[in-house]
Protein backbone atom coordinates (compact mmCIF):
# COMPACT_ATOMS: atom_id res chain seq x y z
CA UNK A 1 0.00 0.00 0.00
CA UNK A 2 1.26 3.75 -1.03
CA UNK A 3 2.04 5.79 1.96
CA UNK A 4 1.41 9.29 1.04
CA UNK A 5 3.79 12.03 2.59
CA UNK A 6 3.49 16.00 2.24
CA UNK A 7 5.89 17.65 -0.24
CA UNK A 8 7.66 20.31 1.56
CA UNK A 9 10.35 21.55 -0.46
CA UNK A 10 14.17 20.31 0.19
CA UNK A 11 17.81 21.93 -0.98
CA UNK A 12 18.50 20.83 -4.87
CA UNK A 13 21.93 20.42 -5.99
CA UNK A 14 22.91 20.63 -9.59
CA UNK A 15 25.27 18.52 -11.38
CA UNK A 16 27.28 20.14 -14.95
CA UNK A 17 26.47 17.63 -17.39
CA UNK A 18 29.65 16.48 -20.00
CA UNK A 19 29.45 17.41 -23.68
CA UNK A 20 30.32 14.33 -25.69
CA UNK A 21 30.38 16.16 -29.00
CA UNK A 22 33.06 18.25 -30.38
CA UNK A 23 32.91 21.56 -32.47
CA UNK A 24 34.62 19.13 -35.41
CA UNK A 25 31.96 16.14 -35.70
CA UNK A 26 31.65 15.38 -38.90
CA UNK A 27 28.16 13.82 -40.51
CA UNK A 28 25.21 14.89 -41.85
CA UNK A 29 22.26 16.74 -39.78
CA UNK A 30 18.61 15.57 -39.72
CA UNK A 31 15.75 17.05 -41.26
CA UNK A 32 13.09 18.06 -38.99
CA UNK A 33 9.99 16.12 -38.96
CA UNK A 34 7.25 17.94 -39.72
CA UNK A 35 4.28 18.99 -37.27
CA UNK A 36 0.98 18.35 -38.18
CA UNK A 37 -1.60 21.68 -37.25
CA UNK A 38 -3.54 19.24 -34.87
CA UNK A 39 0.00 18.77 -32.62
CA UNK A 40 0.58 22.27 -33.15
CA UNK A 41 -2.12 23.43 -31.72
CA UNK A 42 -2.15 21.63 -28.57
CA UNK A 43 1.83 22.54 -27.85
CA UNK A 44 0.33 26.18 -28.59
CA UNK A 45 -2.84 25.65 -25.84
CA UNK A 46 -0.06 24.37 -23.43
CA UNK A 47 1.83 27.19 -23.39
CA UNK A 48 -0.98 29.62 -23.55
CA UNK A 49 -2.27 28.04 -20.08
CA UNK A 50 1.15 28.46 -18.61
CA UNK A 51 1.26 32.47 -19.89
CA UNK A 52 -2.63 32.77 -18.50
CA UNK A 53 -2.19 30.87 -14.92
CA UNK A 54 1.77 31.49 -14.30
CA UNK A 55 1.32 34.95 -12.94
CA UNK A 56 -1.00 33.66 -10.30
CA UNK A 57 0.97 31.31 -9.02
CA UNK A 58 3.36 31.99 -6.20
CA UNK A 59 6.98 30.99 -4.06
CA UNK A 60 5.79 30.78 -0.24
CA UNK A 61 8.88 31.17 1.58
CA UNK A 62 8.38 30.35 5.47
CA UNK A 63 11.61 30.30 8.33
CA UNK A 64 10.77 26.13 7.80
CA UNK A 65 10.99 25.79 4.02
CA UNK A 66 9.21 26.62 0.51
CA UNK A 67 6.13 26.11 -0.57
CA UNK A 68 3.92 27.27 -3.49
CA UNK A 69 0.70 29.67 -3.48
CA UNK A 70 -1.97 31.00 -5.77
CA UNK A 71 -3.30 34.36 -5.83
CA UNK A 72 -6.84 33.67 -4.80
CA UNK A 73 -8.36 37.21 -5.71
CA UNK A 74 -7.12 40.56 -5.84
CA UNK A 75 -6.84 41.66 -2.60
CA UNK A 76 -3.65 39.89 -1.63
CA UNK A 77 -5.30 36.76 -0.35
CA UNK A 78 -2.20 33.72 -0.99
CA UNK A 79 -4.11 29.83 -0.50
CA UNK A 80 -1.89 27.29 0.01
CA UNK A 81 -1.59 23.71 1.94
CA UNK A 82 -1.40 24.33 5.97
CA UNK A 83 1.71 22.10 6.08
CA UNK A 84 3.78 24.69 4.10
CA UNK A 85 3.15 27.30 6.68
CA UNK A 86 1.73 24.96 10.16
CA UNK A 87 4.71 25.76 12.73
CA UNK A 88 6.13 28.95 11.11
CA UNK A 89 5.88 32.65 12.43
CA UNK A 90 7.93 34.59 9.35
CA UNK A 91 6.27 34.31 5.58
CA UNK A 92 7.49 35.38 2.32
CA UNK A 93 5.72 35.62 -0.88
CA UNK A 94 7.72 36.02 -4.18
CA UNK A 95 5.56 36.36 -7.16
CA UNK A 96 5.82 34.84 -10.81
CA UNK A 97 7.67 38.46 -11.68
CA UNK A 98 10.44 38.60 -8.98
CA UNK A 99 9.22 40.90 -6.34
CA UNK A 100 9.13 39.73 -3.33
CA UNK A 101 6.33 40.49 -0.33
CA UNK A 102 5.98 40.23 3.10
CA UNK A 103 3.00 37.96 4.30
CA UNK A 104 0.60 37.23 7.22
CA UNK A 105 -1.37 34.05 7.68
CA UNK A 106 -5.11 34.66 7.54
CA UNK A 107 -5.99 31.34 8.94
CA UNK A 108 -5.17 27.83 8.35
CA UNK A 109 -7.48 24.76 8.62
CA UNK A 110 -5.51 21.44 9.37
CA UNK A 111 -8.44 18.96 8.47
CA UNK A 112 -8.51 19.94 4.93
CA UNK A 113 -4.38 20.91 4.74
CA UNK A 114 -5.31 24.43 3.69
CA UNK A 115 -4.32 28.23 4.43
CA UNK A 116 -4.42 31.56 3.51
CA UNK A 117 -1.75 34.08 3.46
CA UNK A 118 -2.46 37.89 2.87
CA UNK A 119 -0.27 40.48 1.23
CA UNK A 120 -0.07 43.69 -0.02
CA UNK A 121 1.03 44.32 -3.83
CA UNK A 122 -0.29 45.88 -6.43
CA UNK A 123 -1.29 44.81 -9.82
CA UNK A 124 -2.33 40.70 -9.05
CA UNK A 125 -3.59 38.27 -11.21
CA UNK A 126 -6.02 36.48 -9.38
CA UNK A 127 -6.44 32.81 -10.55
CA UNK A 128 -9.62 31.07 -11.98
CA UNK A 129 -11.01 28.18 -9.93
CA UNK A 130 -13.12 25.19 -12.20
CA UNK A 131 -16.24 23.71 -10.78
CA UNK A 132 -14.23 20.61 -10.15
CA UNK A 133 -17.65 18.15 -10.32
CA UNK A 134 -17.46 18.63 -14.13
CA UNK A 135 -14.02 16.84 -13.78
CA UNK A 136 -13.45 13.64 -15.86
CA UNK A 137 -10.91 10.90 -16.20
CA UNK A 138 -8.08 11.62 -18.61
CA UNK A 139 -8.84 14.99 -18.33
CA UNK A 140 -5.24 17.05 -19.39
CA UNK A 141 -3.55 18.67 -16.54
CA UNK A 142 -0.62 20.74 -15.89
CA UNK A 143 0.92 20.85 -12.24
CA UNK A 144 2.67 24.58 -12.20
CA UNK A 145 4.42 25.30 -8.80
CA UNK A 146 7.90 25.54 -7.25
CA UNK A 147 9.32 22.42 -7.34
CA UNK A 148 12.88 22.36 -5.33
CA UNK A 149 12.62 25.87 -5.18
CA UNK A 150 12.53 25.73 -9.01
CA UNK A 151 10.31 28.74 -9.23
CA UNK A 152 7.48 28.56 -12.06
CA UNK A 153 7.80 24.60 -13.55
CA UNK A 154 5.75 23.21 -14.94
CA UNK A 155 4.90 19.25 -15.25
CA UNK A 156 2.22 17.49 -17.51
CA UNK A 157 -0.22 14.56 -16.85
CA UNK A 158 -4.00 13.57 -16.82
CA UNK A 159 -6.65 13.23 -14.17
CA UNK A 160 -6.20 9.81 -13.15
CA UNK A 161 -8.87 9.41 -11.20
CA UNK A 162 -11.26 11.33 -9.00
CA UNK A 163 -12.92 11.06 -5.07
CA UNK A 164 -9.88 9.77 -3.63
CA UNK A 165 -9.74 9.68 0.03
CA UNK A 166 -5.92 9.63 0.98
CA UNK A 167 -4.17 10.01 4.37
CA UNK A 168 -1.33 12.85 4.99
CA UNK A 169 1.62 10.85 6.70
CA UNK A 170 0.44 13.20 10.10
CA UNK A 171 -3.06 11.39 10.43
CA UNK A 172 -5.05 14.33 7.88
CA UNK A 173 -7.33 12.38 6.17
CA UNK A 174 -8.15 14.09 3.21
CA UNK A 175 -11.57 13.36 1.48
CA UNK A 176 -12.34 13.77 -2.48
CA UNK A 177 -9.05 14.03 -3.67
CA UNK A 178 -8.10 14.36 -7.14
CA UNK A 179 -5.33 11.77 -8.35
CA UNK A 180 -2.85 13.18 -11.35
CA UNK A 181 -0.26 11.65 -13.11
CA UNK A 182 1.41 14.94 -13.21
CA UNK A 183 4.47 14.99 -11.66
CA UNK A 184 4.48 16.36 -8.07
CA UNK A 185 7.60 17.07 -6.42
CA UNK A 186 8.99 18.62 -2.68
CA UNK A 187 7.88 22.13 -3.24
CA UNK A 188 4.59 21.87 -5.42
CA UNK A 189 2.66 21.68 -1.97
CA UNK A 190 -0.10 24.84 -2.28
CA UNK A 191 0.28 25.16 -6.03
CA UNK A 192 -1.76 24.84 -9.36
CA UNK A 193 -3.06 22.17 -11.17
CA UNK A 194 -4.60 22.99 -13.79
CA UNK A 195 -6.70 22.04 -17.16
CA UNK A 196 -6.21 22.97 -20.65
CA UNK A 197 -8.58 26.27 -19.94
CA UNK A 198 -5.96 27.43 -18.14
CA UNK A 199 -8.63 27.11 -14.45
CA UNK A 200 -7.44 26.19 -11.00
CA UNK A 201 -8.94 22.33 -10.68
CA UNK A 202 -6.86 21.47 -7.54
CA UNK A 203 -4.05 22.24 -5.36
CA UNK A 204 -1.20 19.43 -5.59
CA UNK A 205 -0.19 18.03 -1.60
CA UNK A 206 0.89 14.93 -1.99
CA UNK A 207 2.80 12.25 -3.52
CA UNK A 208 2.58 8.53 -3.34
CA UNK A 209 6.06 7.09 -1.90
CA UNK A 210 6.75 3.23 -1.89
CA UNK A 211 8.27 1.35 0.43
CA UNK A 212 9.43 -1.12 -1.76
CA UNK A 213 11.47 2.09 -3.25
CA UNK A 214 12.69 2.40 0.42
CA UNK A 215 10.55 5.68 1.05
CA UNK A 216 11.49 6.57 -2.76
CA UNK A 217 9.01 8.60 -4.96
CA UNK A 218 6.24 6.29 -6.47
CA UNK A 219 6.30 7.73 -10.24
CA UNK A 220 2.72 9.55 -11.67
CA UNK A 221 0.94 9.49 -8.48
CA UNK A 222 -0.09 12.90 -6.94
CA UNK A 223 -2.86 13.96 -5.37
CA UNK A 224 -4.70 17.44 -5.78
CA UNK A 225 -7.43 18.88 -3.33
CA UNK A 226 -10.30 19.48 -5.48
CA UNK A 227 -10.64 23.38 -6.59
CA UNK A 228 -14.40 23.34 -5.10
CA UNK A 229 -12.97 22.05 -1.37
CA UNK A 230 -10.02 25.33 -2.05
CA UNK A 231 -12.98 27.62 -2.80
CA UNK A 232 -15.18 26.77 0.02
CA UNK A 233 -12.73 26.21 2.75
CA UNK A 234 -10.14 29.61 1.60
CA UNK A 235 -13.46 31.52 1.52
CA UNK A 236 -14.40 31.07 4.41
CA UNK A 237 -10.88 31.90 6.00
CA UNK A 238 -11.05 34.88 3.79
CA UNK A 239 -14.08 35.95 5.32
CA UNK A 240 -14.15 35.50 8.79
CA UNK A 241 -10.82 33.69 9.78
CA UNK A 242 -12.31 30.47 10.70
CA UNK A 243 -14.30 27.58 9.07
CA UNK A 244 -17.30 26.81 10.55
CA UNK A 245 -18.68 24.87 7.49
CA UNK A 246 -16.54 22.26 6.70
CA UNK A 247 -18.74 19.61 4.92
CA UNK A 248 -17.34 16.98 6.46
CA UNK A 249 -19.15 14.33 9.10
CA UNK A 250 -18.19 14.14 12.85
CA UNK A 251 -18.72 11.40 15.30
CA UNK A 252 -17.02 13.13 18.16
CA UNK A 253 -14.66 10.27 19.71
CA UNK A 254 -10.71 9.72 20.28
CA UNK A 255 -10.35 6.14 19.04
CA UNK A 256 -6.84 3.77 19.71
CA UNK A 257 -6.28 0.51 17.59
CA UNK A 258 -7.02 -3.15 18.91
CA UNK A 259 -5.94 -6.44 17.85
CA UNK A 260 -9.61 -7.55 17.81
CA UNK A 261 -10.20 -6.40 14.38
CA UNK A 262 -12.19 -2.84 15.67
CA UNK A 263 -11.11 0.69 16.75
CA UNK A 264 -11.34 1.03 20.70
CA UNK A 265 -13.12 4.06 21.82
CA UNK A 266 -10.94 6.02 24.32
CA UNK A 267 -13.27 9.52 24.55
CA UNK A 268 -16.42 10.60 23.75
CA UNK A 269 -17.24 14.36 23.15
CA UNK A 270 -19.62 15.17 25.35
CA UNK A 271 -23.04 16.51 23.76
CA UNK A 272 -21.49 14.57 20.58
CA UNK A 273 -23.20 12.98 17.90
CA UNK A 274 -21.73 9.42 19.41
CA UNK A 275 -22.63 10.57 22.97
CA UNK A 276 -26.24 11.38 21.87
CA UNK A 277 -26.79 7.81 20.13
CA UNK A 278 -24.99 6.19 23.47
CA UNK A 279 -21.58 5.00 22.41
CA UNK A 280 -19.12 5.01 25.89
CA UNK A 281 -15.66 4.86 26.32
CA UNK A 282 -14.42 1.17 25.80
CA UNK A 283 -16.96 0.29 23.06
CA UNK A 284 -15.16 -1.00 20.00
CA UNK A 285 -16.73 0.38 16.60
CA UNK A 286 -16.34 -2.23 14.02
CA UNK A 287 -18.01 -1.00 10.91
CA UNK A 288 -20.19 1.81 9.50
CA UNK A 289 -22.97 1.48 6.96
CA UNK A 290 -21.58 -2.19 6.50
CA UNK A 291 -18.06 -1.10 5.77
CA UNK A 292 -15.48 -2.73 8.29
CA UNK A 293 -13.30 -0.35 10.31
CA UNK A 294 -10.12 -2.52 11.38
CA UNK A 295 -8.17 0.57 12.71
CA UNK A 296 -8.73 4.66 12.80
CA UNK A 297 -7.29 5.51 9.64
CA UNK A 298 -10.11 3.34 7.83
CA UNK A 299 -12.30 4.59 10.34
CA UNK A 300 -11.39 8.52 9.20
CA UNK A 301 -11.53 7.48 5.83
CA UNK A 302 -15.23 6.23 6.01
CA UNK A 303 -16.47 9.07 8.10
CA UNK A 304 -14.66 11.80 5.79
CA UNK A 305 -16.78 10.54 2.79
CA UNK A 306 -19.72 11.67 4.95
CA UNK A 307 -21.66 15.15 5.39
CA UNK A 308 -23.13 16.65 8.10
CA UNK A 309 -26.56 15.77 9.35
CA UNK A 310 -26.33 12.11 7.45
CA UNK A 311 -27.31 9.38 9.36
CA UNK A 312 -24.60 6.49 9.68
CA UNK A 313 -25.24 2.62 11.13
CA UNK A 314 -22.49 2.34 13.35
CA UNK A 315 -21.71 -1.42 14.56
CA UNK A 316 -19.99 -1.41 18.10
CA UNK A 317 -19.07 -4.33 20.41
CA UNK A 318 -19.21 -3.23 24.20
CA UNK A 319 -17.00 -4.65 27.19
CA UNK A 320 -19.57 -7.53 28.06
CA UNK A 321 -18.81 -8.44 23.99
CA UNK A 322 -22.72 -7.60 23.45
CA UNK A 323 -23.06 -6.04 19.49
CA UNK A 324 -25.19 -3.34 18.82
CA UNK A 325 -25.58 -1.00 15.57
CA UNK A 326 -26.64 2.05 16.75
CA UNK A 327 -27.70 5.30 14.39
CA UNK A 328 -25.91 7.87 14.20
CA UNK A 329 -26.80 11.34 13.06
CA UNK A 330 -23.40 12.77 12.12
CA UNK A 331 -22.54 16.49 13.34
CA UNK A 332 -20.23 19.55 11.26
CA UNK A 333 -16.47 18.70 11.58
CA UNK A 334 -14.89 21.06 13.91
CA UNK A 335 -13.28 24.25 12.03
Amino acid sequence: MPVLAGIAAVTLAFVAGCDSGGAGASGTTATPAPVAPSAQSVEQQYVDVVKTVGPSVVLVSTNRGLGSGIVFDTRGDIVTNNHVVSGSHTFQVTLASGKQYPARLVGGFPADDLAVLHISAPGLVAAEFADSKNLLVGDIALAIGNPLGLQSSVTEGIVSALGRTVNEDNGVTLPDVIQTSAAINPGNSGGALVNLQGQVIGIPTLAATDPQLGGGSAPGIGFAISSNMVKNIATQLINQGTVTNTDRGYLGVQVGTTTSGGVLVIQVEQGGPAAAAGIKAGDVITAVNGTATPDPTTLSDVIAGLKPGQTAGVTVTRPDRTTQTVKITLGQYPG
